[in-house]
């Protein structure tokens, strides 16, 4: 029997410095589908990626079980070439010397640098993923050159050449001003051209775009709401989640949040 999901949660809790991070998780998330996981910061959305990229652990017990690809125990090396992380950390970890081209091209060798004896292969698969992704003119440019928004962009373009089942984007707008958000944000629904389905975690209710086909609220470790975004995109799961009160409205398939007076 084959199974639909690459990811199984089923009354999982994870502690970090002997605080409950996430509390009693029942979650499935499916090989077909795109995902937002959206809440406010310590409502537990980074122990959750921490989780699936095996950062952290969970308590087992006889109730509980976690499968990742359909395994209880999986090796690092397989989880990696099956799922890849863009965070806003690794803009740190990157020469500002270097080009884009090899940037990108480093992502099949799990660095970040220039990286000799390149083959044609290499330089293939790197010209192939610019192209789909529409950012061939940026490749002789320094990643010191580039916008917020094209080194967010870029990143990601490194993480999908290696074909990833999953590509999981922590806050991939945060600290961007509008102009690069937007870049981002469509780029981002381009992707959904490709064969890797996405989970995005953020708190920004602007970036989540039709391309999404379920939206997961997550506060202080628990899901609160889960299901398509007509059903749990509405202001009283909003002003549950953030603790004010807002007013959601969606308008040209944009979701938009303002908040009520006092």
């Amino acid at each position: 029997m084959v199974n639909n999901f690459w990811f199984e949660a089923i009354n999982i809790n994870c502690f970090k410095n002997d605080f409950r991070v996430i509390k009693d998780l029942n979650l499935k998330l499916g090989y077909s589908e795109n995902v937002i996981l959206i809440g406010p910061n310590g409502s537990g959305k980074s122990s959750l990626i921490e989780l699936i990229n095996r950062n952290i652990y969970p308590v087992i017990t006889k109730e509980s079980k976690l499968k990742i690809f359909d395994k209880e125990l999986i090796n690092l090396w397989e989880l990696r070439k099956k799922i890849s992380f863009v965070n806003n950390d690794i803009k740190n970890r990157i020469n500002p010397n270097l080009q884009v081209i090899d940037l990108i091209l480093s992502g099949l060798y799990g660095k970040y640098c220039y990286i000799k004896n390149q083959s044609e292969r290499d330089s293939y698969e790197v010209e192939k993923i610019m192209k789909s992704m529409n950012i061939s003119n940026l490749s002789m440019k320094y990643f010191s050159y580039l916008s917020d928004g094209e080194k967010q962009i870029c990143l990601i373009a490194r993480a999908l050449i290696n074909k990833p089942n999953i590509l999981i984007l922590d806050e991939p707008v945060a600290n961007l001003d509008y102009k690069s958000k937007f870049f981002v944000v469509d780029k981002i629904n381009e992707l959904s051209k490709l064969n890797t389905k996405i989970l995005c975690v953020t708190h920004d209710i602007s970036t989540i775009t039709k391309i999404y086909d379920r939206v997961i609220m997550l506060k202080d470790g628990k899901i609160i709401a889960d299901g398509n975004q007509n059903k749990v995109l509405n202001s009283e799961n909003l002003n549950k989640l953030f603790g004010i009160r807002v007013k959601v409205t969606k308008n040209n398939e944009l979701w938009n949040i303002s908040r009520l007076s006092k």
